[in-house]
């Protein structure tokens, strides 16, 4: 029987290198195990267990069944998936912000909405929409500090990893959440008023008190490919206001994008949804609408 066995939590990858917490340590190890016939190639978040090595590194031996995983970026085991956006430039297109909400609901993660920046704009029609779609939404400023203590205390004891497009300031943040890590900061493009793309790896950093964070690649591109897919038919589920009117479409099978005696549309007719959330539904429901079940398995493999 195999001795000096841990188990932990994969923190970092990179370079054939998994960088494993355990405890206190942080260990470095390769791959051993055949995973590819199992969960498939080891990601941070995994939590693992490792074979032990006399000069202190380890080798990966086992991955525990995964709660859940993103594709892009490549992370496992979350329990909050953090929108990061800003009504002040570059401003958030809601469809970004809608996507992410999609993901999180078709995945089974906790989902909240930091509106970043409200020192330069309030976000006052974002908060709006959002509320009355019952996502919770923070409102913080990196630059002032404003909101950084509740938001500390939501990612209190959770796994949580960031997303947003870029230059709307998550390394910022993570900067406030977390004084001593020192991330770079992208600068903003006057010309193109875009974030310059700063993050290069997933990693999972620990947050004083308890809880990983993980900082990863920022995003502009609304393709389906650099979304986690969801089947058109499961999509009406990642909206949770859409709920009260699920089955009282007057036609089976409605797919609420233009139908007539659509229940769905008529609360967006008459204010109970925001009209951009579902404008973002039709959106997805377009791109995943001759999606077959078996290219979502390939989309999980890549």
């Amino acid at each position: 029987m195999e001795q000096n066995l841990t188990e932990g939590m994969i923190v970092k990858g990179i370079g054939g290198f998994y960088y494993v917490a355990c405890g206190d340590a942080v260990i470095e190890c390769k791959a051993r195990g055949k995973f590819r016939r199992t969960v498939g190639k080891p990601i941070v978040g995994d939590r693992v267990t490792v074979q032990m090595q006399p000069d202190g590194t380890g080798y990966l031996q086992e991955i525990a069944p995964r709660r859940n995983e993103l594709v892009r970026p490549a992370v496992a085991n979350l329990d909050l998936l953090v929108a990061v956006a800003s009504a002040a430039p570059p401003q958030t297109d809601p469809f970004l912000i809608d996507k992410v909400c999609a993901i999180a609901e078709n995945k089974g993660i906790g989902m909240l909405l930091v509106l970043n920046k409200t020192d330069l704009d309030e976000a006052d029609e974002l908060q709006g929409i959002y509320h009355k779609a019952g996502i919770e939404t923070l409102c913080v400023s990196a630059e002032t500090g404003a909101g950084i203590d509740a938001l500390l205390e939501r990612l209190h004891g959770r796994v949580s990893a960031f997303a947003g497009n870029s230059g709307v300031g998550k390394s910022s943040l993570l900067n406030r959440l977390v004084p001593d890590f020192h991330a770079q900061v992208g600068t903003i493009s006057d010309r193109i008023q875009r974030g310059r793309h700063t993050t290069r790896h997933v990693e999972l950093i620990a947050l004083e008190g308890g809880g990983y964070l993980a900082d990863t690649p920022g995003f502009s591109s609304f393709d389906t490919e650099q979304m986690d897919l969801v089947l058109a038919e499961d999509l009406q589920y990642a909206f949770p206001e859409f709920a009260p009117y699920l089955g009282q479409c007057k036609f089976t099978g409605c797919a609420h994008v233009r139908e007539k005696g659509c229940a769905v549309l008529a609360a967006v007719e008459a204010g109970e949804i925001p009209r951009s959330r579902h404008e973002s539904y039709v959106k997805l429901y377009e791109s995943v609408k001759d999606l077959k079940e078996w290219e979502l398995s390939k989309g999980a493999q890549r």
